[in-house]
């Protein structure tokens, strides 16, 4: 059966109108596919002077009377060929994303560390730099989606100077990368040229979802090498409870074999993770997104922030092998983290050991990681100063989505601002109200 948003997606692409299409695919396989299906009639549809997509838009195949004139329903109903050409540049062509400038200032393998350029002179900028450590099998891009809605700019406007260490992508020679090289080299190392670099001797990490738990991990193991300030976004640290949904049923799985799967591929395909993940909420992913898309195909902004979002959603990356098996393995099946027997490089991690300021940000409405993997963290860090912050919202939405730059963004920065002042070397660490 061919899928709406497929089929939406086909006609979009063949840069075609109704009556070309008829002639150019009716002896194709695609005509074949589609009426086998009982759909090319209802794809080629014609009415009056347009195409009638409405019930096709709203997930109805069965196509009834064509919207009324002024109907807000049918995004061709002014100007059917200006909005193919919108669908073709869309669905066809990449967004322009993370255009905000910067330097590379350092590299390790496929990670690079960026450090971008100020908006503000340097007697202006807080003095704690901002390291923004994204997810190991994704690209860092959605910290910078597109001017107007990247969390990277708003932070350099409010006088933060700001680096991404982006991982990069692993090749099959990258295999055996696990936790203990992230954790104990590529960000260490990265950090100390950030230090050497800016001359601080103290710096903030953000790191999310398996960013965040890289960071976490890194607090636990090096609680003096200068970190003051750790921002959790979306941590995946506690896996003690086996029903809170996300990915925690299949994990726990006895049909998922891993060791079959990486003596297969060696790296896990960015495919397969982008599978898994949209399979958690199937509709939204495979027929909302794009029924969105029709919805909003008269709106230039919505149109604009929803190319740019589907440009970072389908620009996938493998994750190393061995990080696949510890997250599996050691994380969702043991819960070694919060038990206390996760070892990397035979040195335990203990959370206990954490002595930067920690803000710890969930989403209420995540499906990746369900709020209990994040909350229920909160007692085992060894900060005297930490947060929990609840953001409405889900995994991707609490910090690009609409309402980001109205809530999540100001909270994160207005909990770091005090936290990034400078102070006399020596100095104990303050204590902050409602801690």
């Amino acid at each position: 059966m061919i899928s709406t948003p497929g089929l939406i997606r086909w006609c979009a692409l063949s840069k075609s109108s109704p009556g070309q299409l008829r002639k150019r695919h009716r002896s194709s396989r695609m005509r074949d596919l589609l009426a086998s299906a009982g759909l090319l009639d209802k794809a080629l549809k014609w009415s009056g002077s347009r195409w009638s997509w409405t019930s096709m838009a709203t997930n109805d195949i069965h196509l009834g009377a064509p919207p009324e004139p002024g109907s807000l329903h049918d995004p061709f109903l002014h100007d059917p060929e200006r909005s193919l050409a919108i669908l073709q540049r869309v669905l066809g062509t990449p967004y322009p994303i993370a255009q905000t400038p910067r330097e590379v200032i350092w590299t390790l393998n496929k990670t690079r560390l960026y450090h971008y350029i100020p908006v503000v002179p340097p007697l202006r900028r807080h003095p704690v730099p901002l390291v923004l450590v994204f997810a190991l099998m994704n690209r860092p891009s959605i910290l910078d989606l597109r001017p107007g809605n990247s969390f990277v700019e708003y932070m350099l406007q409010k006088r933060y100077d700001v680096y991404l260490l982006d991982w990069g992508a692993p090749g099959l020679e990258d295999q055996r990368l696990s936790f203990d090289d992230y954790v104990l080299d590529y960000l260490p190392r990265a950090l100390r040229k950030l230090k050497s670099f800016t001359a601080a001797t103290e710096f903030s990490l953000l790191g999310w979802c398996m960013g965040a738990l890289v960071t976490t991990m890194y607090a636990a193991l090096r609680p003096h090498d200068g970190l003051r300030n750790l921002i959790l976004l979306t941590a995946p640290l506690d896996f003690s409870d086996k029903h809170c949904g996300g990915f925690m049923e299949w994990a726990n799985n006895q049909h998922l074999d891993v060791e079959k799967l990486l003596a297969t591929f060696g790296n896990v395909p960015g495919e397969l993770l982008d599978y898994g993940a949209k399979a958690l909420k199937p509709y939204d992913n495979y027929v909302g997104n794009y029924v969105r898309l029709w919805k909003n195909l008269g709106d230039p902004k919505a149109v604009e922030s929803w190319h740019a979002m589907n440009t970072w959603v389908n620009d996938l990356i493998p994750l190393a092998g061995g990080v696949y098996r510890q997250l599996i393995e050691d994380f969702y099946r043991r819960n070694r983290l919060i038990l206390g027997t996760m070892r990397l490089r035979g040195e335990q991690v203990q959370l206990a050991r954490i002595q930067a300021s920690v803000l710890n940000v969930l989403a209420n409405q995540d499906h990746i990681v369900p709020p209990q993997q994040t909350e229920y963290s909160m007692d085992a860090f060894g900060s005297r100063d930490k947060q929990l912050l609840r953001i409405p919202g889900g995994h991707i939405g609490m910090m690009a989505g609409s309402a980001a730059i109205q809530r999540t963004w100001p909270q994160i920065e207005s909990w770091l601002r005090p936290r990034s002042r400078a102070r006399r070397p020596g100095k104990e660490r303050p204590i902050f109200n409602g801690s």
